[in-house]
Order: C-alpha cells, then sequence, then structure tokens
C-alpha cells in the first residue's frame, strides 16, 4: 500500500507505542562525496505495507519524495496503517560526509524504512525498504543503495521539484554547486522503480547538456550507511 510523510524541516515525531515495543536508535550516514539527502523519513511499520516495490511503478508518496523531497504523503500513510514516522532527525539536508541519528520506538511493528531524495537528482532516492527488524539487542549495519522512481525523466537540469515537472528543486545550500544553462540530457521517465544508474553531469557551470558537475555529483552504491541499534 501507498504510504505518506511529512516534510517537515526539524524535529522527529514519535507515537505512542503498547509494551514490548522495538525500542531502537537509527543513525545515517551519508557516504556520497558531493550529494545532498533531502528531509529523511524514519519508518517503522508492519509487513503489510511498503513504501514501494521494486521492478513496479511508484506511488504518488513515493514520486513527491522522489521529485521533490516531500514525505508528508508517505509519513501519513504509514501514521495511517498504525506506523511510527520519525521526520526529518537532520533538522534539514543531510549533507555529505555527515550523519544523523534519532531513537525510534516502534511498538509492535515489525518492519524499518528509511527514504530521502537525493539532491541533485530528477528522482533518485535513497531508501532501505522493509527491514526485519533484528528482535535481539545488538547493533546492526546496513548499506544502502540510490534508487530511481522513474517517475521523471533524467534530464539533468534545474527544475521547480514539482512532481511531474522536468528539472530538480536546488535548495539554497546547494546553489553555488550546481549549474546553470544546460540543455538537458535525453532521457524518458522509465516508468518503475529501479537502481539508480547514477548521473551523467558535464564539467561546464553554464552550458552543456547538464546542470551536474560530473566532478562533484557522480556516485556508486552504496550511498549511505545506516546503523540500528536494538535496546
Amino acid at each position: 500500500m501507498n504510504l505518506r510523510t511529512t516534510f517537515l524541516a526539524a524535529a522527529i515525531g514519535t507515537l505512542s507505542v503498547p509494551a514490548m515495543a522495538a525500542d531502537l536508535t537509527v543513525k545515517i550516514t551519508n557516504l556520497t562525496q558531493g550529494i545532498a539527502f533531502t528531509p529523511l523519513l524514519v519508518a517503522g511499520h508492519n509487513a503489510d505495507t511498503t513504501l514501494f516495490s521494486v521492478g513496479e511503478a511508484a506511488s504518488a508518496n513515493l514520486q513527491a519524495m522522489a521529485e521533490g523531497g516531500s514525505i508528508a504523503g508517505l509519513s501519513g500513510d504509514v501514521s495511517g496503517a498504525g506506523g511510527v514516522v520519525g521526520e526529518n532527525p537532520a533538522g534539514g539536508l543531510l549533507m555529505a560526509g555527515k550523519s544523523t541519528m534519532t531513537d525510534i520506538d516502534t511498538g509492535t511493528n515489525t518492519q524499518l524504512s528509511i527514504v530521502a531524495m537525493m539532491l541533485p537528482t530528477n528522482d533518485g532516492f535513497v531508501a532501505l525498504n522493509n527491514l526485519t527488524i533484528p528482535t535481539t539487542p545488538g547493533t546492526y549495519t546496513y548499506n544502502l543503495n540510490a534508487y530511481d522512481a522513474g517517475t521523471e525523466a533524467n534530464d539533468e537540469i534545474r527544475g521547480s521539484g514539482v512532481p511531474g515537472e522536468s528539472g530538480f528543486p536546488v535548495p539554497p545550500p546547494l546553489e553555488g554547486e550546481v549549474g546553470t544553462g544546460g540543455t538537458g540530457v535525453d532521457a524518458v521517465a522509465e516508468g518503475f522503480v529501479h537502481i539508480h544508474r547514477g548521473v551523467l553531469g558535464d564539467t561546464s557551470s553554464d552550458s552543456g547538456v547538464s546542470d551536474i558537475d560530473s566532478t562533484v555529483h557522480r556516485w556508486l552504491n552504496p550511498v549511505a550507511r545506516v546503523t540500528v541499534t536494538v535496546k
């Protein structure tokens, strides 16, 4: 089913949960050299709920997150299905090489998912999808891949970040890193969620096909590391 979340720029929301809850500390590290993550959604949910399925079309709420960074839709759906959400633990963008942490009490929910848009990309996102939460206390580490929502052509040019429109958003912290004047990479929306193949980019800041700097913003998987401590 679809999931909804909130695009807040600050704190983490926590719902009350019954006894015998899974009490977690979740640390997320951006492993890239030049990619920023938009506000992260950390969600505890049941096994019947999923943020996305690889090889299938993205939901409207996943599209909103992957193209514009909005976690409002996904957060609301998780909460509506009895899940628990932690929103925006970094208090804004999680920049390259930085980490953020949050505590989340998942209640009787057995699955953990994490998502955030990757900037600058058209519809690229980092994700942990439906991890079964370990039941034994301890510390567990997971490496995360980049995914493409398949909802927008990867033209690699500036845009509004509104789902369905071409281009990617450029928040103020990235303004000096992203170029202008790109004519656009020849691409089409793939129509299904898949592992992201990366960006093309170029080395011109005011011309060429792309507004993405190939010397800064290219990446290889994994793009993030998540450390889950089960208390």
